[in-house]
């Protein structure tokens, strides 16, 4: 992104400085606050602790202007960090790194007669990616040493090193692709981008922090959520409620098969779906109970299984296709340009072209490489690999478009995808065994780092950012949080051991991740037929939901609402009760209010935001410092 006054475009050095030193403490906050308490910062856009992060730049930039009249950060310096802490935050917590830890060293430690893990597959895992000497892993599980012992970092450095690069050519890829759609996404589409409204708001907006309705919404959740702190602290003091669950209370057949139905109270989620629109957010609570409906006529009719994942898989397939498909114009254009054929303005992207597609061609090489040595086939890597980048669309193009605050894809994933496609029998255990060990890097998806990628290339047009800069701050903010964030785990689990004292996830997602390589490769299957059909059937779900928004504009439904809710686990599973809360209280201020009462409304809804943030950000370092378990800190799934 070009513009003719350098100064505002300028990231400062010591932004970047300041930016990175935050990336390593904030990956590693995410990391022991996952691990060690189970409190997911990255559970909900935009994340906590990149928000807390930016409100204190903020507020110092604040006493120095009154004391010294000295700006320490301009909106753009601003900006880059909160860019930086956020793609950083992506890589740390239990949406990825947590999952790719409990694979490294699992395998060979729970190894038994019974399972036969090494003979089915340890043949297929290449030294240079885990680390197999028992010796070395056994602190690693147990604990109560550290990970600063001379043997042990020379064992993990090429692990840390290899795992850090894969992850560094991903991130480059998909800010690449970035880059090639913004044009299309923002400037032909217009969408708005509404996760990005509270930072670009709290970093543009000098007026911001002086609503009266930004602070009575701050004001009302953050005595909420201090009361629930100091109970937490004094047990004596009476505490609000999170939530209420509803499915204990369904135990006559068939109510008794609706699932998992939590009603939170979460004001967060409140404050952010309000800028999310009225007929997706109508879609994500309505698309939820009906997936529950589902659930009580399949018990109603002995239905064995109602494929849900599958037909959520082909929705979001769809999504992506039908995303290419509307900006095909662009795309043609875009290869025309490329080719020599045609000429397209790229004064506003933040990079050209033709650099974005040697870019990614450059990355893509990097990781077909890596997985080639690994041990998988070309072909699957390439079918892996395409798989990953339609989920990826599909999810920057659903946040981009509607910024749903939460989507969890649980079992939607390309290793799943693969499965049930060509079947354990043709993948063979080579390309199993390595995409198990790709499995964390979608396994939920709750913080995926394409939507984040494209959502700061629209953060940094708000501040006039030049492109060179952002990819700058890009590139730096993964290299190094990739490695921080694989040191800060292992230096964790050293210290407290994976299977001890950690109360996060790794241990639960390295059988999770290998269950299902031992059953496909003691039984393999081939395609699975009723798996197909499903997915076709949520592909064609999804077309008609486009046809029908498209052809009657009072189609109330959206395809969006649907890929979010449509799956057994995950989407709306946590929040679907502030969602509809969200949904009506908008709703009203439509009907009976107006626009002008609806933008009135906003520095309220973004109040309740970081009235959850702040107080839940404090708590944290208040149960870090005094070692205990908090439940109002950090961003649980029932809060």
């Amino acid at each position: 992104m070009k513009n003719k006054n350098n100064l505002d475009t300028r990231v400062s050095k010591k932004a970047i400085i300041i930016g990175l030193i935050l990336v390593v403490i904030n990956v590693y906050w995410i990391a022991i606050m996952s691990e060690l308490w189970y409190s997911l910062f990255t559970l909900v856009n935009p994340f906590s602790n990149a928000i807390f992060s930016l409100i204190i730049l903020i507020a110092i930039n604040f006493i120095l202007i009154k004391l010294t009249r000295y700006v320490l950060f301009s909106q753009v310096d601003l900006m880059a960090i909160y860019i930086m802490i956020s793609i950083a935050s992506t890589i740390s917590g239990a949406t990825m790194m947590t999952s790719l830890m409990g694979t490294l060293a699992h395998p060979f430690w729970f190894a038994s007669p019974e399972n036969e893990w090494q003979q089915l597959f340890w043949k297929y895992i290449p030294g240079w990616i885990t680390v197999s000497d028992l010796n070395i892993v056994e602190g690693y599980f147990t604990g109560e040493t550290t990970f600063h012992n001379i043997r042990y970092i020379k064992a993990w450095i090429i692990p840390i090193l290899a795992w850090s690069g894969l992850i560094f050519m991903m991130y480059l890829s998909m800010l690449c692709i970035s880059s090639i759609i913004r044009k299309q996404w923002t400037e032909n589409e217009k969408l708005t981008y509404p996760i990005t409204q509270l930072p670009t708001t709290m970093v543009t907006d000098r007026n911001f922090f002086r609503s009266k309705a930004m602070w009575i919404g701050f004001g009302i959740v953050a005595f909420i959520r201090i009361v629930n702190g100091f109970h937490d602290l004094l047990p004596s003091i009476p505490q609000f409620p999170y939530g209420f669950r509803l499915d204990p209370y369904l135990t006559e057949k068939p109510w008794n098969s609706i699932g998992y139905v939590w009603m939170s109270f979460n004001f967060a989620i409140v404050g952010l779906t309000y800028f999310m629109p009225l007929d997706l957010s109508f879609s994500c609570w309505f698309f939820f109970w009906l997936t529950r409906g589902e659930r009580v006529l399949a018990s109603l009719m002995g239905w064995q299984s109602l494929y849900l994942n599958e037909r959520a898989s082909g929705a979001w397939i769809g999504i992506c296709l039908l995303t290419l498909w509307a900006g095909r114009r662009h795309l043609t254009k875009f290869l025309k340009h490329v080719i020599g054929r045609e000429s397209i303005d790229e004064s506003n992207e933040i990079m050209g072209y033709r650099t974005a597609v040697l870019l990614f061609l450059f990355s893509f090489a990097g990781i077909v490489v890596f997985c080639y040595l690994a041990g998988m086939s070309l072909w699957a890597i390439l079918m892996f690999y395409f798989f990953y980048y339609v989920l990826a669309i599909a999810l920057g193009r659903v946040r981009a478009e509607l910024g749903p605050p939460y989507h969890e894809l649980i079992d939607i994933n390309p290793r799943k995808m693969m499965v049930n496609f060509f079947g354990p029998m043709r993948l063979r255990g080579n390309n199993l065994t390595v995409m198990t060990f790709l499995y964390g890097f979608n396994r939920c998806s709750r913080a995926h780092p394409m939507p984040v990628l494209v959502e700061s290339v629209r953060m940094s047009e708000k501040v006039n950012m030049r492109g060179s800069k952002l990819i700058q701050a890009i590139t730096l903010a993964v290299a190094v949080g990739a490695i921080a964030t694989l040191w800060s785990y292992l230096q964790l689990a050293y210290k407290y051991g994976v299977s001890s004292k950690l109360r996060g996830w790794i241990a639960h997602s390295g059988w999770e991740s290998f269950n299902p390589l031992q059953n496909w490769l003691q039984y393999p299957q081939g395609t699975n037929v009723p798996a197909m059909y499903a997915m076709g059937g949520g592909f064609t779900f999804v077309v008609f939901l486009y046809i029908m928004r498209t052809r009657f504009l009072w189609w109330p439904l959206h395809a969006s609402g649907y890929v979010l809710s449509g799956a057994s686990w995950g989407g709306m599973i946590y929040f679907w009760f502030p969602v509809m809360v969200s949904w009506l209280i908008k709703s009203i201020i439509l009907k009976h209010g107006g626009r002008g009462t609806h933008r009135k409304a906003i520095p309220f809804f973004l109040g309740l935001i970081i009235g959850d943030y702040i107080p839940r950000s404090i708590f944290s370092i208040v149960s870090l410092i005094l070692n205990m378990y908090m439940p109002s800190s950090g961003s649980g799934h029932t809060l």
